[in-house]
């Protein structure tokens, strides 16, 4: 590994300065969590401990004496999401996998596991962002058992992973680490079905042509292979050291996938403070870790909602990093893949051509990441760099080579381009997220008279009556924390894209999210401050307004401005709340979320974190 990039060395500095009082406070309270848990067999009550095994059959032994170490199990299993739906036959196999080594495994709990797949466009997707906070409180509802040595936590998509760290963090005395299940076979090519999904728009195609396009898109378990949240969560995990080495991309069901899983139960159990190598994850997660996830980010061209979720599950662990860290690593990290949407192939074709072990090789040699981290699966970061097989019945680790497919992934030395595509974009409507790597740079501007809608659906409609068939700004508003849980607006690729080929300049400014699919159209999300006033009652800048306002965004010269004269303007009246689906349960969420910068939690800033 080369010395470090002076940009990385210069925003992980600030990084670690920002945090110490929060990183301090955090590793003190680990630390006497630690004092105090950690003989539990002795510290425990003979009734609370029986009743936390009295159902362990054969294992019931082991954990009453503490022979061997514990290891917790959190899943986030069901069978409606494909990613997750391998997840159901893991807890005996890992309970198995544990007896090799003179440990034993407890399903400690299960979360919740929504899709935004599933719930894109609809009222469901509303509840995503906080099953974030929901997942982490079921975690830590699991974990408090205080049964456990090592937490094996399975989990996967969009709010999954995140939700599931910033709830282990919180028992960062012990070690952890995530095991995936992997990605499902390619289906059809994502140009072709990118092709049917305008033609639908556009009322070219049918539903039923619509509907044969996407079930071969979806079709089997496993993650899906596009470049979008989940797979960008996988690839995070990589980097931060909490997968063992190379499992992010392995298909479900393969003997390799299988012996991964193995390796990590072994790994877990050999972790923990009962023995000499103990890796608790509150200091393998320390600054340079969530540096290397950003920097990972960047460099693959990963999912924009992580500009929301690493600053959340930074929080947990008493580090602050925010869009401004973001974006001057994204000035200086290049990018290295292009995986659908921002290239034709997808993560299949990645990991094939060498995948996240390439990526981290090649930026250990530039000095673009953190290399002496702590990491779980492994002894350092350089483990990450290689790619497991087997060798015989034997799991093993190799190098990996040149890359095998340079048109999704090149060398630090020739990248495909020289930054990592998220920009921040600012000025009098605020700050906002831009991701570039899908965007055509002649895009990278617009200036035009901007049209204000308050719902996504009324997009579609203005599309239908051709009231968009001009160079357009479209704002969709009171889309952000406090106002509808900060749903996904992926629903308006399609038509923004077809405006778009259409020859027009088109843009999109929202303070909600866009998938981690987002695609080719300039847009300006997750703008903070959010248009729904605070509890002060400031509503933000996107709340006044008007249609026919030129709006200016630029990636750039980093500028999200309207020439319009806002300060006489009363704000637009925010839509009332909907109920339906349980939506209303969630108004606490609502209330006390904070903004998208600081990760938008409600259970975050009411804990003060």
């Amino acid at each position: 590994m080369n010395s470090l990039h002076p940009a990385l060395q210069r925003v992980t500095d600030r990084v670690i300065e920002r945090s110490k009082p929060g990183r301090t406070a955090y590793l003190q309270l680990m630390a006497d969590e630690a004092d105090k848990r950690g003989d539990r067999n002795s510290a425990m009550p003979c009734s609370n401990l029986a009743h936390g095994f009295a159902a362990a059959g054969e294992d019931q032994t082991a954990i009453a004496t503490r022979s061997g170490a514990n290891i917790g199990i959190i899943s986030a299993y069901n069978d409606t999401i494909s990613a997750h739906q391998p997840y159901g036959a893991y807890p005996p196999r890992l309970k198995l996998y544990a007896r090799e080594v003179g440990a034993t495994a407890q399903v400690a709990g299960a979360t919740p596991a929504m899709c935004d797949g599933v719930t894109q466009g609809m009222d469901g997707m509303e509840l995503s962002l906080f099953s974030r906070d929901v997942i982490a409180l079921a975690t830590t509802v699991g974990l408090s058992h205080n049964m456990y040595d090592s937490i094996a936590l399975l989990g996967i998509c969009d709010k999954i992973v995140p939700g599931l760290l910033i709830g282990a963090l919180r028992f960062g005395w012990l070690p952890a680490l995530f095991i995936p299940s992997g990605p499902m076979p390619s289906g059809v090519a994502n140009k072709e079905k990118q092709r049917v999904r305008q033609l639908y728009a556009e009322g070219k195609a049918t539903r039923a042509e619509l509907l044969e396009s996407e079930a071969k898109s979806y079709h089997s378990p496993g993650t899906c292979t596009f470049y979008g949240t989940a797979n960008s969560n996988q690839m995070m995990m990589e980097f931060m050291g909490l997968h063992m080495p190379g499992a992010a991309f392995v298909q479900p069901g393969t003997p390799l996938r299988q012996a991964l899983d193995r390796a990590a139960m072994h790994r877990l159990a050999a972790i923990t403070a009962l023995g000499k190598d103990h890796r608790p994850l509150g200091q393998c997660v320390d600054e340079k870790a969530v540096i290397n996830a950003a920097v990972g980010l960047l460099a693959t061209g990963g999912s924009t909602n992580h500009a929301i979720h690493i600053p959340a599950f930074a929080r947990a662990a008493g580090i602050i990093i925010d869009w401004t860290d973001l974006a001057e690593l994204s000035a200086s990290v290049p990018m290295l893949s292009r995986v659908y949407p921002n290239g034709s192939g997808d993560v299949n074709h990645f990991h094939a051509a060498g995948g996240i072990g390439y990526v981290i090789g090649e930026l250990l040699k530039a000095g673009l990441v953190h290399g002496d981290i702590m990491t779980a699966g492994g002894t350092s970061l350089a483990d990450y760099a290689r790619e497991p097989w087997q060798d015989g019945d034997q799991l093993a680790w190799r190098d990996i080579g040149p890359s095998g497919d340079t048109e999704m992934l090149r060398p630090a030395a020739d990248p495909f381009q020289p930054d990592g595509g998220m920009r921040l974009v600012e000025g009098n409507l605020g700050r906002a997220c831009f991701k570039t790597s899908a965007v055509e740079q002649a895009r990278w501007t617009i200036e035009a008279p901007c049209k204000v809608f308050s719902d996504q659906h009324e997009v579609a409609e203005a599309f239908k009556a051709g009231e968009l068939d001009r160079d357009v700004v479209v704002v969709v508003r009171f889309q952000g924390p406090r106002a509808n849980g900060m749903p996904e607006l992926h629903a308006l690729t399609p038509v923004l894209g077809v405006l778009q080929d259409r020859g027009h300049k088109v843009a999109l400014v929202t303070d909600g999210r866009m998938s981690g699919a987002s695609g080719k159209v300039p847009a300006a999300i997750h703008v903070s401050p959010e248009a729904l006033a605070d509890a002060a009652g400031n509503s933000g800048p996107l709340a006044f307004l008007r249609d026919g306002d030129i709006v200016r965004l630029s990636a750039e010269d980093g500028t999200l401005s309207t020439s319009a004269d806002l300060s006489s303007r009363s704000p637009a009246p925010a839509p009332a709340d909907a109920p339906g689906l349980g939506r209303e349960l969630f108004a606490l969420f609502r209330t006390g979320a904070d903004e998208a910068e600081k990760g938008g939690s409600a259970m975050l800033a009411a804990a003060g974190l």
